[in-house]
C-alpha cells in the first residue's frame, strides 16, 4: 500500500493499483525517441501484475506499530513479502511465462538495488535477514535463467524490458506517493530506456493538480491521460488493526484522472 500524507486524510493506493498505472503506460509508451515495448502484450501484463502478490496482504491491512498510521509497503516485515512475492511470481508466470520472467526479474532486482538501472536507497538488514533475501534472490535468479532460455529471449531484450518496467514503476510511484494533487511534485526518473540504446533521465514537474510535464516525453499522445485508484481515510488515532480497519473498507474507492504533457 502506497500512503501519502494529504493533509487531514491518509492517501491510500493499494499495490495492485499502482500497478495497474504501470500498465497503462506501457501501453501509452512510445513517443519520439523511446521504442513501444516488445512484446507489447507480455510487457504490459508484467507492468500490470508485478505487484500482484501484495492483494493477500492489502485485504487486512495493518498500522505502523512505531507512528500508529497506516502501515506503508516499505514497512511491512521483509519474510511477510517474501512469501507473496513467490507467489505473485507463479501466478503471472503460468499465465504468460514471458511476464513471469519480467515480474521475477522485478522483485529480485527490489534486493539488488534495481540491477544497477536506477538509483535506490540500500536496505539495512540484519544477517538473518539477508540470509532469506540472498536465497531468494539466488531461487528468482535461476528461475529467469531457465526461462529465458526455454523462451529465447536475448539478454539485451530482457535488461531493456526489465528497465523499461523499472522506468514504469517508479513513475506510477511517483504519481502515488508525491503530491501531484497539489501540483507540487517535482521528480527524476532514471536509466529509461530509449530507441537508440542510450539511457536516459526524465524530469517530472507539475504544472497543476493531477497534470505535469514530462522531459524528455516518452508517451506516444500528449497529453497522455491515465487513471489511478485510490482511498482518502480521513486521520484519527485508531485504538488497533481491527478498528483502522473498519475505518479503511467503510471508505470507497475513487478514480483520478492524471495527464503527462511535453
Amino acid at each position: 500500500m502506497l500512503v501519502r500524507d494529504a493533509g487531514d486524510a491518509w492517501q491510500l493506493v493499494l499495490q495492485p493499483h499502482h500497478a495497474d498505472l504501470c500498465g497503462q503506460f506501457a501501453r501509452a509508451w512510445g513517443g519520439p525517441g523511446f521504442a513501444p515495448p516488445q512484446p507489447l502484450d507480455a510487457v504490459a501484463l508484467a507492468a500490470t501484475r508485478h505487484d500482484d502478490g501484495w492483494a493477500t496482504w492489502e485485504r487486512q491491512p495493518r498500522l505502523d506499530p512505531a507512528h500508529g498510521r497506516p502501515q506503508s509497503f516499505f514497512e511491512v516485515p521483509v519474510p511477510v513479502h517474501l512469501a507473496f512475492y513467490r507467489a505473485g511470481v507463479e501466478v503471472v508466470r503460468d499465465e504468460d511465462p514471458y511476464a513471469g520472467l519480467l515480474v521475477s526479474m522485478h522483485l529480485s532486482g527490489l534486493y539488488r538495488g534495481r540491477y544497477g538501472v536506477t538509483s535506490t536507497p540500500p536496505r539495512q538488514l540484519s544477517d538473518e535477514l539477508r540470509g532469506q533475501v540472498d536465497a531468494f534472490v539466488a531461487e528468482e535468479e535461476a528461475r529467469q535463467a531457465t526461462l529465458a532460455r526455454r523462451l529465447g529471449v536475448a539478454e539485451r531484450e530482457r535488461w531493456t524490458n526489465y528497465a523499461l518496467l523499472q522506468a514504469f514503476d517508479v513513475l506510477s510511484l511517483h504519481c502515488g506517493l508525491a503530491d501531484l494533487e497539489g501540483g507540487t511534485a517535482s521528480a527524476t526518473i532514471e536509466g529509461v530506456p530509449t530507441a537508440d540504446g542510450t539511457p536516459a533521465q526524465l524530469a517530472l514537474d507539475a504544472l497543476g493538480p493531477w497534470r505535469a510535464r514530462l522531459a524528455p516525453y516518452p508517451f506516444l499522445a500528449s497529453p497522455a491521460r491515465f487513471t489511478l485508484v485510490r482511498r482518502l481515510l480521513p486521520k484519527r488515532e485508531w485504538s488497533g488493526d481491527a478498528d483502522f480497519r473498519e475505518d479503511l473498507h467503510a471508505v470507497p474507492f475513487e478514480t483520478v484522472e492524471l495527464a503527462f504533457e511535453r
